[in-house]
Order: C-alpha cells, then sequence, then structure tokens
C-alpha cells in the first residue's frame, strides 16, 4: 500500500471534521483535516508540496491523529499530501519533484516570483516556476483555502536536512515575533534555524509577505539519507515533531 492509498483510508476513518481544499492538476482531491481544541491561534500545516518528499505525508497523518488525542490549544489543519499527482511521478522517477505538469509548486506562489537563484523557466522536474503565479491548480487551492481560514500561522514540512526556515524579508517587529516562535520550535526539534538565502515563491514566503503572518518550513529527515526517504523513518521523524504543535498554539 502506498502513501496516497494509506490517505485515502485514513480519511475515511477520520471523524473530526476533514474535506477537501482543491483539486490537483490531475483531478484529484487535496484532503484536508481538522482539529480544534479552542478556537484561537489557528495553524495551517501543509506537507509532500514536493513529490519526492511524501514522507511528510505520514508525518502529516501521524501529527493529526496525535493533535487530536493530545493537543490542548488552538485550531490546526492538516493538509497531508498537496502534490499528489506528483507523488504518482516518483513511482517512474523518484527523485521527481514537481506536478503533473511539471511545475514545481513552491516557487509558483506570488511572493517575489521568479527572483530564485535556482528558478527554471521551462517544464523540469523540480525549479520550473510555471507561467505566472499561482498558475496551477494546487497552489490556488493552497492559496483559496488559506484566505478563507485566515491562520494566524502557517508550517510548511519538507524534507530533508532537520532545519527551520522562518524568515522572508519582514519588517523588524515581525522579525522579532517570528524568531520568537521559530526559537521555540528549534528548542522542541533539536533543529537549527537557518537563512534559506535567495530562494523565492515558496508557500512560506507567500504567507510572511502577503497575508503578513509568521511562517516556518521544517525540513525533516537526517541529510545522510536519500530522496524518498522510506516509511520506515516516519516513527523517529514523528518523535523529533511531536510537540511542535503544542508549542506553537501556546506560544500564540
Amino acid at each position: 500500500m502506498d502513501v496516497i492509498d494509506e490517505l485515502k483510508d485514513f480519511y475515511r476513518d477520520w471523524t473530526l471534521e476533514k474535506g477537501y481544499i482543491g483539486f490537483t492538476e490531475n483531478g484529484n482531491l487535496i484532503p484536508y483535516f481538522k482539529v480544534k481544541k479552542t478556537a484561537h491561534p489557528v495553524v495551517i500545516a501543509q506537507y509532500a508540496i514536493h513529490a519526492r518528499e511524501y514522507i511528510t505525508a505520514y508525518l502529516g497523518m501521524m501529527q493529526a491523529k496525535d493533535f487530536a488525542e493530545r493537543g490542548k490549544h488552538g485550531t490546526v489543519y492538516f493538509i497531508p499530501a498537496v502534490n499528489i499527482d506528483g507523488i504518482a511521478e516518483t513511482q517512474s522517477d523518484k527523485l521527481y519533484k514537481a506536478n503533473a505538469r511539471g511545475v514545481d509548486l513552491n516557487v509558483n506562489f506570488d511572493a517575489d516570483w521568479g527572483r530564485g537563484e535556482k528558478n527554471l523557466r521551462k517544464k523540469a522536474s523540480e525549479n520550473y516556476i510555471g507561467e505566472k503565479p499561482f498558475s496551477e491548480w494546487e497552489t490556488r487551492s493552497l492559496r483559496d483555502f488559506t484566505l478563507l481560514v485566515g491562520p494566524d500561522i502557517t508550517v510548511s514540512y519538507h524534507s530533508k536536512g532537520e532545519e527551520i526556515y522562518w524568515e522572508f524579508f519582514q519588517s523588524k517587529s515581525a522579525l522579532e515575533r517570528d524568531f520568537k516562535i521559530a526559537v521555540a520550535v528549534s528548542a522542541a526539534t533539536g533543529y537549527p534555524l537557518r537563512n534559506a538565502g535567495r530562494s523565492a515563491g515558496g508557500y512560506k514566503d507567500w504567507c510572511v509577505q502577503k497575508l503578513g503572518i509568521p511562517a516556518l518550513t521544517i525540513e525533516v529527515g537526517n541529510d545522510g539519507l536519500s530522496h524518498p526517504i522510506g516509511k520506515e523513518h516516519a516513527e523517529e521523524i514523528f518523535i523529533r515533531n511531536k510537540s511542535v504543535f503544542k508549542v506553537i498554539t501556546e506560544i500564540l
């Protein structure tokens, strides 16, 4: 059974609020799972926007179940697999990152779009920015759902490297606010904070630049592992990230 089949089973068995944020290019529905303990703060957590990083989809399901059982504060929307079409592509190309149209979804957001150091202007398995910001069904779906929910913070899970990115040219006051959150999550996971350098067009970047909210990108999985990281590493990754949403919902 692959991760998409497991996600379908997870959706069927989930007894709390669930639904879909929208569609992929190939018409697959993108599911979300909501856990509400208190009305605020509100968190959106999205996973597997890069196809080969589908280990994070397993993490998303594990975190949703755990927060439903142990969470005390806040509301968290878990979106375990944004790039369902791309995950299917990894069956023939295990290093594939893009969606079904060859667009790297995490450089397709309207946040200094096209200014990233590694950006490409033609279809590829990674780094192609698309014809314009939000040219893809997946990025539009995530954008529209985010605007609908109005989160206080977003968390994007990627692999690999075991590090946290949190900056995108914030103002001084926002930088101080976001640094406090990032430090707390770093302490909970043991992952160091890093500067993303000359990257742009990501979901985190858009949330920071256009919505003015804190946003974290958390890279999981040891850098010595190969893409795609196998399911056998999901439990150890989950243990490192078990307290992330407890920390976030208590600090906001």
